[in-house]
């Protein structure tokens, strides 16, 4: 009796669905995979791809409808997800064809995968919230409700317009079925008879009411018949993924409209949709030859790419790439050239004019010099930048900015680093700005990957190129012109700026200087982009007239002097600062050969190379005109952390550890190599009186700080802005009013 009701159960109908889809076409099953394994937190989690799906923003708020429609884009994927292993397995269930409603006996039978993936989802978004997001039980539960609303609201449409589709394909094949001649010569079973009424093996299914129904055997049936019915079917399946399509380039087209940005998430679940469903179609209509059509498909569009006919890099806004025959060199010669003495010893010269007026600007005769250096961290290290900016200015009454000669650094620091900046640039200049507003560390705080992602999917993918102006010079909109728009739109519009607009104020010294590295990825230089000259920077003052000493640095002005420079906006030297691998894409050049550039945390992830170059240059007027140096680090880890070891236990690290300790450790290299730097201007007599001050972003639980990504959880908030008020970093607080005195 037990062997009877497990045999039946194993010949149901949802379970033979449910083992055919492990048996076949596996590769459909990898869009269940990464959609788990996200909201598991696994997959992207240090990119905060997870909090996409748990708190999704519309219109800058969080809501039932932003749930809704990360409800309705599943409801999508689900129905791409049932009509795609309709069309591959149907043929495998001829039972259906003579059913009432079939594609809705299948969907019922197939809602294993999507009622589990539903349950899991729920329960995490319910976790992440209340521990993550800090919500009440009526907000999570609001959301929940938008979901649910939304997925069903889909469905339901969804069903409307197959029962519509069940009732056309009824009408057409009607007449054919009641005229008896008719059907009998169109599908006369005798001329293509079955060999198996089944396909594959069912013994009971789940019926419209959901109860359970005996599979008939329609072996009396003609199989042009049965294959009629399906094509239908099939049909009507795919106009609803075309819809689904439509509807992804759509909303990358309008992405600049507001009410267009869907959240990130739903992009995705509606990408991974459509990917589904042409995946499936490959499959079914090429079957052997899908990996030969997609290897041609890839030789293809490697041919358009590097015949220039489609061009998906991304430029430096504002840089013109016009000129295609006024394009520098990059070459040993090239760089050498932009920084001979002679030219060094000019771009000195007009340094030195800066730093006296610094100096003039000061209220002693010899005051304390302070170079600022951030951290890259996404937005915790911004938010943790910000905070401590806005405490360390307010505490010591407005001499840290008055004070600051250059501010260097990476990534998510400089966001917030060049932000303050601008806010005290708008205060030197007589706007009512209160610097200490708490509403700047919030603005900073926002949101960045949700266009990211969105756009990565809506607009870099499907939808047609658009074009925008900077100037005279013309770009294509893609994921970096999102994170710049939304990062603008964070900070009220005011880093709507570019280089030129800081060149007087910089040399006037009215406001610190700031140099934006990136670095280029063929050779690991630094491209530094400022307002002023800086060939000094490219290599080491003491090899200043050694032609054999190769630049590790460029100046960004000096080799794109014909390119007009200067009118780089402020935003994409930011962005070019802060190009995290994939999420960002990284920045060609306009040099012969091209080359890119990424994240300036792949050299030198805490700004203090930048500082001690330039200290190296300067030490004797600094030494002769102030009373020292503070370079104050503000960070998003500490230094010296230790950490447990990044074995697992398992054989995987044999294959994984080679490949991941660099990753791992490279912040740690780049620790060690500037500590024995600084100590070798510290051993100088010239340079002598000059001190590190290092403020830490230090969690208050080690395995729960914040992820580096750009997203933060309305906790990693909390944390990171607590943080400031540390011990160690109160102790450094102590000691920079005592260096200030």
């Amino acid at each position: 009796m037990i062997r009877r009701l497990l045999t039946n159960f194993y010949h149901s109908f949802p379970i033979q669905l449910l083992v055919l889809h492990f048996r076949k076409y596996q590769v459909i099953l990898v869009f269940w995979l990464l959609l788990a394994s996200t909201i598991n937190s696994g997959f992207m989690q240090s990119f905060g791809a997870d909090a996409l799906f748990f708190v999704p923003e519309y219109l800058g708020n969080v809501n039932a409808l932003s749930a809704a429609i990360i409800g309705v884009a599943t409801g999508i994927f689900f129905m791409s997800w049932n009509i795609t292993t309709f069309i591959l397995h149907s043929k495998r269930f001829k039972f259906l064809a003579t059913a009432s409603k079939p594609f809705l006996k299948y969907c019922i039978n197939n809602a294993i995968l999507p009622l589990a993936f539903l349950l899991f989802y729920l329960a995490r978004m319910i976790r992440f919230n209340i521990h993550k997001e800090l919500m009440s039980a009526g907000d999570i539960m609001i959301l929940v409700g938008g979901f649910i609303g939304g997925l069903v609201l889909h469905i339901t449409f969804s069903f409307i317009y197959f029962f519509g589709a069940d009732r056309r394909i009824l009408r057409e094949i009607a007449p054919v079925v009641e005229n008896s001649e008719a059907f009998k010569a169109q599908f006369d079973p005798a001329k293509n008879h079955q060999k198996d009424g089944f396909g594959l093996k069912v013994g009971y299914y789940l019926s419209t009411r959901f109860k359970l129904r005996k599979a008939r055997v329609v072996s009396h049936y003609n199989q042009d018949f049965l294959d009629t019915i399906f094509k239908r079917h099939h049909f009507a399946g795919m106009v609803g993924i075309m819809l689904a399509f439509i509807f992804l380039i759509t909303i990358g087209f309008f992405l600049d409209v507001r009410f267009f940005q869907v959240p990130a998430a739903a992009s995705v679940i509606i990408f991974f949709a459509v990917m589904l469903s042409v995946i499936g179609a490959l499959s079914y209509f090429l079957k052997s030859w899908a990996v030969l059509f997609v290897i041609g498909l890839i030789i293809v569009l490697n041919i358009l790419y590097s015949t220039d006919i489609i061009d998906p890099r991304n430029k430096v806004y504002g840089l013109n790439y016009n000129n295609v025959n006024e394009r520098p060199v990059y070459d040993r010669q090239e760089l050498q050239s932009l920084c001979t003495p002679a030219k060094i010893d000019t771009d000195r010269a007009n340094m030195l004019q800066i730093l006296k007026n610094w100096k003039h600007k000061q209220h002693k005769d010899k005051p304390v010099m302070i170079f600022i250096n951030v951290s890259g961290g996404g937005l915790r290290s911004a938010t943790f930048v910000m905070n401590t900016l806005q405490k360390l200015d307010s505490i010591t009454n407005g001499q840290l900015m008055q004070r600051t000669f250059l501010i260097s650094g990476a990534s998510g620091g400089m966001l917030a680093a060049t932000y303050y900046r601008e806010l005290y640039r708008k205060k030197v200049k007589g706007q009512n700005i209160d610097l200490d507003d708490k509403r700047y560390t919030n603005n900073i705080t926002q949101d960045l990957l949700n266009p990211i992602f969105s756009s990565m999917i809506d607009r870099d993918i499907f939808s047609p190129a658009q074009k925008f102006s900077v100037g005279n010079y013309r770009y294509i909109k893609d994921r970096g012109y999102a994170f710049e728009e939304k990062l603008k739109a964070n900070t009220d519009g005011i880093l709507n700026t570019q280089i030129k607009d800081y060149v007087t104020d910089e040399k006037a010294a009215t406001i610190p200087m700031i140099i934006f590295n990136s670095v280029v990825t063929i050779d690991g230089r630094k491209m530094m982009i400022g307002t002023q000259p800086i060939s000094f920077m490219m290599k080491p003052a003491a090899f200043k007239n050694d032609d054999n000493i190769m630049a590790d640095g460029i100046d960004f002005g000096a080799l794109f002097a014909k390119q007009d420079p200067l009118n780089v906006r402020v935003a994409t030297a930011l962005r070019m600062n802060a190009t995290f691998p994939y999420i960002l894409p990284n920045v060609w050049l306009p040099t012969e050969p091209i080359v890119d550039v990424m994240d300036a945390g792949l050299r030198d992830n805490f700004g203090q190379e930048t500082t001690l170059r330039f200290i190296e240059n300067f030490k004797d007027w600094i030494q002769d005109n102030t009373g020292g140096v503070i370079i104050l680090q503000i960070r998003d880890r500490t230094k010296d952390s230790w950490q447990s070891s990044l074995e697992t236990g398992s054989v995987i690290d044999i294959i994984t550890k080679p490949g991941t300790i660099l990753q791992h450790n490279w912040y740690k290299f780049q620790d060690y190599t500037q500590t024995d730097q600084y100590s070798y201007l510290r051993e100088d007599s010239t340079t002598n009186n000059i001190h590190r001050i290092t403020f830490n972003y230090i969690p208050e639980n080690q395995d729960m700080s914040a992820a580096l990504n750009f997203h933060l959880t309305a906790l990693e908030k909390k944390d990171v802005i607590a943080s400031f008020n540390t011990s160690p970093n109160q102790i450094m607080l102590k000691k920079l009013l005592t260096l200030l005195k």
